[in-house]
């Protein structure tokens, strides 16, 4: 499942900025394959230029977190962040790990002043609340989707069924068309055959079991066009509701 496929991504992002703002922590959130889904909020000089080279350093605590979000039992995306130290070194231990890695002392300081200071409760506790909040709203972005395409479908079935409706109220018309002709010409049937005396006796009863049939006929579909019309009008009550 691709998370682009149903998500507002600006509302995605919004929420990230907003924790970012009121936390002081870094966010940004990655795909299945951890591509970049969101853009990054509250990184700082620090975490681009040095977080790499700290790696293994035990004289900086970095504080990281990384939540996955599931839509069900599938994974969806991750949410990384955190970006904070535990403790603030003094200056001359600035000094000291910067020679050890061999940066600028300066600017090293000024960067990593910049770091908010928190302990790993608050980053766990941080990293609790954008989980949930970025998973309640995938969840409910996956579902609108998934009942927009549902809506559209059947708002296509409407189309479709409103259509075939009026093509049976067009032929149930014809065939109506029909038995009346076939009425009239076995009304004009018997009169010829009275006509015929002795001689027309068997076409007269031919065209009274055509009369009969063609009366039948009417019957029939007079009760389709009626059950038609109620359907008919079903049918176009729901498509207004698609249509507005």
């Amino acid at each position: 499942m691709n998370v682009k496929d149903f998500i507002d991504l600006e509302k995605l992002q919004k929420i990230q900025d907003d924790f970012s703002t009121s936390t002081g922590l870094a966010a940004v959130i990655v795909d299945t394959k951890d591509i970049n889904i969101t853009k990054e909020s509250g990184y700082t000089d620090f975490c681009k230029k040095y977080a790499s080279e700290l790696k293994g350093e035990n004289d900086i605590e970095l504080l990281h977190f990384s939540v996955d979000i599931f839509i069900g039992t599938e994974k969806v995306c991750t949410i990384k962040g955190g970006h904070a130290i535990a403790s603030l070194p003094n200056d001359e231990r600035l000094k000291n790990i910067a020679n050890k890695l061999d940066i600028n002392e300066a600017s090293f300081i000024h960067d990593i002043k910049k770091l908010p200071v928190r302990s790993k409760a608050e980053i766990d506790a941080a990293a609790s609340l954008i989980e949930l909040s970025v998973t309640n709203f995938v969840n409910i972005e996956q579902t609108r989707n998934s009942n927009d395409s549902k809506v559209n479908q059947l708002s296509e079935e409407i189309t479709y069924a409103r259509d075939t409706i009026q093509k049976i109220n067009t032929y149930t018309h014809s065939l109506k068309s029909i038995a009346n002709k076939q009425k009239m010409l076995s009304l004009n049937a018997s009169i010829e055959a009275a006509r015929s005396g002795e001689a027309g006796v068997g076409f007269t009863v031919v065209a009274k079991s055509m009369g009969e049939l063609s009366s039948q006929s009417a019957t029939i579909y007079g009760d389709i066009e009626k059950s038609v019309t109620e359907v008919t009008g079903t049918i176009e009550s729901l498509a207004s509701i698609f249509d507005n």
